[in-house]
């Protein structure tokens, strides 16, 4: 599967720029890719004011995932604040090619900013199987909870979406690793640029890690895009060469 990366600056609670700067790179892509990968709240930046800028599950920005998939014939990812049933959630789209839907909601949500207080958590994981490949997708603070993440479903690819910033990214690039390690899988992970209105800096580190714990993408602290192609084979030997995940403790979320 070949992935694009996008790292970014975000305009602050402004869908309509920051969907015009995220479709300006995509349409910069000039090679053919099966996912884009966009970071954490893409169109308004992690923002605790879902009233002004929540959109529907027929709105602004999902139709312009769903047009641009279509368009580009490649699957796109990213988080968007979403109202549903009178409930904010900080939820993850996952838009096929074809323009179908499946999303997953931020079950952690970061309390150290007041977000439990103003979104609804998430309650249930999501595997994505596209093109072959069985995919997990998390939203930041999911990152530091590794029971969530641990791999039962004998998924191939954790995906990352954040909002993560410069004072905390060594939390952020250890913990990338040992969820590829321990789950034997690769590891996607899309990070902002920039500073937002509550001034946090953001450095980046985007970066794909393989499922022995190797840089397959280094952390990269430049606005760019990155595209990389990973091995669904090559991981699938590795697992049944060493067999770790067979040896993995059994458990339930309550």
């Amino acid at each position: 599967m070949k992935i694009a990366l996008i790292q970014s600056n975000l305009i602050w609670e402004n869908p309509k720029a920051n969907l015009d700067i995220f479709e300006n790179k995509i349409n910069e892509i000039n090679e053919s890719v099966d996912l884009v990968v966009l970071p954490e709240m893409f169109t308004t930046g992690f923002t605790m004011n879902p009233n002004a800028v929540a959109e529907s599950m027929q709105g602004e920005t999902l139709l312009w995932m769903q047009s641009l998939a279509k368009a580009k014939k490649t699957a796109i990812t990213g988080s968007v604040v979403i109202e549903e049933s009178g409930n904010f959630y900080n939820r993850m789209l996952f838009v096929f090619p074809s323009g179908d839907i499946e999303h997953y909601d931020k079950r952690h949500l970061f309390t150290l900013a007041g977000e439990e207080k103003v979104y609804t958590a998430g309650n249930k994981k999501l595997i994505v199987d596209y093109l072959g490949w069985k995919i997990c997708p998390m939203v930041c603070y999911d990152l530091r909870f590794p029971v969530f993440s641990r791999n039962v479903e004998n998924y191939d690819l954790l995906l990352y979406v954040a909002s993560w910033p410069e004072k905390r990214i060594q939390a952020w690039d250890t913990l990338l690793k040992a969820r590829a390690i321990e789950n034997m899988s690769y590891v996607v992970a899309v990070n902002r640029v920039g500073v937002d209105d509550n001034q946090h800096q953001y450095v980046g580190h985007s970066q794909v890690i393989g499922f022995l714990g190797n840089y397959e993408l280094e952390p990269q602290e430049t606005e760019n895009v990155f595209v990389i192609r990973l091995d669904r084979d090559k991981m699938l030997s590795a697992r049944n060469s060493f067999g770790f995940l067979n040896d993995k403790d059994a458990f339930q979320l309550c």
